[in-house]
């Protein structure tokens, strides 16, 4: 039986560092490889993770939706949403600077939540929504959880290549120009401002999609998901540690942290709980120690962003091939 208890746990933490990873990954498109400093993760985040639990949940009396669709067009139309929410807010803050980009974001994602929470009639407010369908849902618990498990991790696969590629291509060449020296990019004719806000939709639709496989998970999403700690800072955690500028380095990130942050709960469960409730703390003291550490002995991250054209894994790809074939 405690075997069993520790595999639950160990696929249930899992499927959680997927889902972060998307999150991650549309981050780093739009500060790793793009330098927009973009601190309201948690609003695009809960665009996505509403606007599919509204668009694939039953008809409830609470608040909007009923409209019983496929999840994968809720998956779909997350992406859209957070995109589509992502255009204005880029169109106003992306001529902000640095943190004043930070503030603009921070203050557009505490707008979303607030309106999450108390238009009841269009969110359930408090309540939430419920009863939102899971993929592999009637399948047995643990069935269930590895099915989805898998569909997470293909998804994640998936939203990998498509980015990688993108980066590979001119388009990320150019973002990554525009990046390190606007000033040479404007002066070669490129639309620093149409070339951001590509980004920052971009990489919103990836938080969108994250949010959606969140609330399909939990079968319910509420205000209380949105925390800004778990939802946003965390994130940035991740990025910061695992590496921005690089995917690999990316889910690296979210793949130590999430573990810390959950095997430290996972200890501090087991002590009386006079102990238990203050030793829950210490998660924040760990992650926070861990980010010191790093940003004083390896700033760039535990998997730095390649330097150099030379450096890139496709064009060491593309050597090999070329070795082999001579």
């Amino acid at each position: 039986m405690e075997l069993i208890g520790l595999l639950n746990y160990a696929v249930f933490m899992a499927i959680f560092i997927g889902i972060y990873s998307l999150l991650a990954l549309g981050l780093n498109i739009q500060w790793g490889f793009s330098g927009l400093f973009n601190a309201g993760i948690a609003g695009f985040f809960a665009v996505g993770a509403y606007t599919s639990a509204l668009l694939t949940a039953p008809e409830s009396s609470v608040h909007l939706g009923g409209f019983q669709l496929p999840v994968v067009v809720g998956w779909i139309g997350a992406m859209i949403a957070a995109g589509a929410i992502a255009w204005p807010i880029g169109k106003v803050c992306l001529r902000f600077r640095s943190d004043y980009l930070a503030i603009a974001t921070i203050g557009v994602a505490e707008i979303i939540r607030l309106v999450v929470k108390s238009e009841g009639w269009m969110t359930g407010g408090a309540r939430g929504v419920n009863k939102i369908p899971r993929p592999f849902g009637d399948l047995s618990y643990l069935y269930s959880q590895l099915a989805y498990l898998a569909l997470v991790l293909a998804i994640v696969v998936v939203v990998y290549w498509a980015i990688e590629r993108q980066i590979s291509a001119p388009w990320g060449r150019m973002m990554r120009g525009i990046r390190d020296n606007e000033d040479a990019a404007t002066a070669m004719g490129k639309d620093i401002k149409a070339r951001r806000l590509e980004a920052f939709i971009f990489g919103a639709a990836v938080m969108g999609l994250g949010g959606a496989l969140f609330a399909h998970f939990n079968r319910s999403i509420t205000p209380e998901a949105i925390d800004p700690m778990i939802a946003t800072f965390l994130i940035w955690i991740m990025l910061i540690l695992g590496g921005s500028g690089n995917n690999r380095g990316a889910l690296l990130g979210v793949a130590v942290v999430w573990i810390i942050w959950s095997a430290s709960e996972f200890v501090t469960d087991q002590l009386p709980t006079e102990y238990a409730i203050k030793a829950k703390y210490m998660r924040v003291f760990i992650i926070g120690l861990l980010l010191q550490l790093v940003l004083r002995f390896r700033p760039e991250g535990i998997l730095p962003e390649p330097q150099g054209t030379a450096d890139r894994p496709e064009v060491k790809t593309f050597q090999k091939q070329e070795s082999a074939a001579k």
